[in-house]
């Protein structure tokens, strides 16, 4: 399998189980968990391409089966998230660009880190447009938000290194393999 096959099969696989934790608990897309693992796994480009995808198949399951208003600052909001997804991306990949560490763990952690922080600033600035300043800067729904999906990122990694222990080619990138 070439290396862009394998990054498409995951870019699928990463954004179907998005959808499916998207679904369970009719929460936004895990985009920062999505985005750190990308970050150690996968080429830039890929990564980005996985965010905006776990944000289509967010706003699909959104608009589609959990019936999300279509009125415009609904839809403003829409975008503003797929622009959070992609600054999530860019902030992950930013943050391990310069790093040496070997640790795939301290990695993720710094990717996580980093792409929570950037998608949380790209919604603060689209929160001061539409509104909505107090609850994305609320300590405790960033607390659950970032807990959540801390905790989504294990469950996403554990799924990853099962994949690829079952024989998935691993999507290619800096670290596939580690």
């Amino acid at each position: 399998m070439t290396q862009a096959r394998a990054s498409t099969l995951w870019i699928m696989l990463l954004t179907l189980a998005s959808m499916a934790t998207s679904f369970a608990l009719a929460c936004t897309a895990p985009v920062a968990a999505l985005a750190a693992l990308a970050a150690v796994h996968m080429r830039r480009r890929d990564g980005i391409a996985l965010a905006l995808a776990a944000w289509g198949a967010n706003q699909a399951v959104g608009f589609l089966v959990l019936h999300y208003p279509h009125d415009p600052k609904t839809l403003l909001w829409g975008v503003g998230l797929g622009t959070a997804a992609a600054g999530s991306a860019i902030g992950a990949y930013a943050a391990l660009g310069r790093l040496r560490i070997q640790s795939t763990v301290a990695k993720l952690a710094i990717a996580y880190v980093a792409a929570f922080v950037a998608g949380k600033l790209v919604t603060l600035c689209w929160a001061a447009i539409l509104g909505g300043v107090a609850i994305t800067l609320h300590p405790g729904y960033s607390l659950d938000q970032f807990l959540r999906n801390g905790a989504i990122l294990i469950g996403l990694y554990a799924f990853y290194r099962l994949l690829v222990a079952l024989g998935v080619p691993a999507p290619g990138g800096k670290l596939a393999t580690a």
